[in-house]
């Protein structure tokens, strides 16, 4: 699997539009202040298009791998959360060492669908992004997010809803199959543990579950389509979503706003 931030450094100089994100990075098995270097520089480079994913993962041999404690990945996010806000609000002018160029802001979204991620996306994060909810959950849990942002302090509007939507487009009984064998391959664990959680069918199919999660009250849906070639089941769902309006996108469809940045 690529290294993200430095796949996404590619993918921000070939496009113009598209939101480039992490789905999600494991801050602590990374030096943050080096992350706010390479989020800042991101963010110049795709004229304020990135939005940075972070989370915790679950599999303790990659913590082991890197010689981080497994249980303590929880309070090192938390931690470097605080490092990333700090090196991005600047430096003395005088300071050799300030972060330059300075960039638009970057926005942390948090994924996890767990008491302690929800916790984090409430009160220190711009966004949330979990996967493998199902919409009524979904909902539920993002009516508590929202009642806990409020707790804090916050807008209704602080944290900006999103989720991830595995999905297998295509016909026949073999689509499904396909799709959780391709998850089990990427996550270790049997393809049977997917079946709940996959979206799988054909395009308008796919399109009505992934409305749902609009319904529920998604403002961003990232679509991960589970196989090697995602390209053309990936535009056969988008084209099937904008024939339905509205009620299956937002009006226009997503764009982000774009902001000037120091080149």
């Amino acid at each position: 699997m690529l290294e993200c931030l430095s796949a996404l450094t590619v993918a921000a100089t070939a496009t113009e539009r598209a939101v480039l994100g992490s789905c999600v990075l494991q801050l602590p098995l990374r030096r943050a202040s080096v992350v706010a270097k390479q989020a800042s520089t991101l963010q110049v480079l795709s004229g304020g298009r990135f939005v940075l994913g972070l989370g915790v993962g679950s599999h303790p041999g990659e913590y082991e791998a890197a010689g981080i404690d497994f249980a303590a990945r929880g309070r090192l996010l938390d931690q470097g959360i605080a490092e990333l806000r700090t090196t991005w609000a600047g430096a003395a002018t005088d300071d050799p060492y300030r972060q330059e160029p300075s960039s638009a802001p970057v926005p942390v979204w948090i994924g996890g669908s767990s008491g302690a991620a929800l916790r984090r996306a409430a009160t220190v994060a711009d966004g949330w992004v979990p996967m493998f909810v199902p919409p009524g959950a979904y909902r539920e849990a993002l009516e508590g997010l929202r009642e806990a942002a409020a707790g804090a302090g916050r807008p209704e509007d602080a944290v900006t809803a999103s989720v991830v939507v595995m999905t297998s487009v295509g016909r026949g009984p073999e689509v499904s199959d396909r799709g959780t064998r391709w998850l089990s391959s990427l996550f270790g664990i049997p393809p049977k543990a997917f079946e709940r959680h996959l979206v799988a069918g054909t395009a308008p199919a796919c399109a009505e579950q992934v409305a749902q999660y609009l319904s529920a009250g998604a403002e961003h849906v990232i679509v991960m389509i589970t196989d090697d070639h995602p390209v053309e089941q990936f535009a056969s769902l988008v084209a099937e979503l904008g024939s339905n309006g509205p009620s299956a996108a937002p009006s226009g469809g997503y764009r982000p706003d774009l902001v000037e940045v120091p080149t």
